[in-house]
């Protein structure tokens, strides 16, 4: 099963993900489209820690990256898609380890509500720095062509952050055909969009960082067995396989990950 997933990563061009077209500012005041309905197509199926609380995931070069919560729990690790992490830390209490994501030679991981955001070395894993911020931290994602980080705090807003030294530079609501879209969490950054896992919903949101429209939902329901999903908590965990259009998708407490791509229901 290692060997599909493998071969996507070399072969695949990442199409699905592009980003849509930019609207006019005569068309901000309009109703945005109605979201396109997508669906998580499982491609293979990879081992996950089903003692990891799982808070944020990312994939950069041939390294999972996986932040996980809970006060005394908390942890950062690396180490290979679809194997064992090969190096984990500890977030110490009490903090409550939340979203992460790479920027350079650096990782930055959220706490809940705390309110401090810790600076690490990508390749130790090690804290470098610890940063204020205000508000709760839940998601966090890095868009690279505008330099900036993608943030949630459970609410409809999303807010753009200086990647050197998390200042704020900006926010944008989340919609849906109009309508704000609360409880967004772990975030993947992909061209201009972001991917939000929605809290206590199976429902996967793409958005336009820019407008903050919803443009998708992907229905990720129905990935673990009935007996599975029994012993685990909510979906929260989405990641771009870069190279592809292809994500990992996993939870907390999961027994599982899995590679998938999102493609129209019916």
């Amino acid at each position: 099963m290692v060997g599909l997933l493998t071969a996507a990563l070399s072969a695949l061009p990442i199409a699905a993900c592009a980003p849509e077209a930019p609207r006019s500012s005569q068309d901000t005041d309009a109703e945005d489209p109605a979201p396109r309905p997508l669906r998580a197509e499982v491609l293979d199926v990879l081992p996950h820690d089903p003692e990891a609380f799982t808070q944020g995931l990312e994939v950069s070069g041939d390294t999972l990256y996986e932040g996980t919560g809970l006060v005394g729990e908390s942890t950062l690790r690396a180490g290979p898609v679809g194997g064992e992490p090969t190096t984990t830390v500890a977030v110490p209490e009490p903090l409550f380890g939340e979203g992460i994501t790479v920027v350079d030679d650096r990782i930055w991981q959220l706490t809940w509500r705390a309110g401090i955001a810790i600076e690490r070395d990508r390749d130790t894993l090690e804290e470098r720095r610890r940063v204020d911020y205000d508000g709760e931290g839940w998601g966090l994602c890095h868009q690279p062509e505008r330099d900036r980080l993608v943030m949630s705090d459970g609410s409809a807003t999303l807010t753009f952050r200086d990647p050197a030294d998390f200042t704020v530079l900006g926010t944008v609501t989340v919609t849906d055909t109009g309508t704000p879209v609360t409880d967004l969490n772990e975030l993947e950054c992909v061209d201009g969009d972001v991917y939000a896992n929605v809290w206590h919903s199976d429902d996967l949101l793409r958005i336009d960082a820019e407008t903050g429209a919803v443009t998708a939902r992907v229905d990720a329901g129905g990935l673990l067995t009935p007996e599975e999903a029994a012993e685990a908590d909510v979906l929260n965990g989405v990641a771009a396989l870069p190279g592809t259009d292809h994500f990992l998708l996993t939870g907390k407490l999961w027994p599982k990950m899995f590679v998938v791509r999102f493609v129209p229901t019916g």
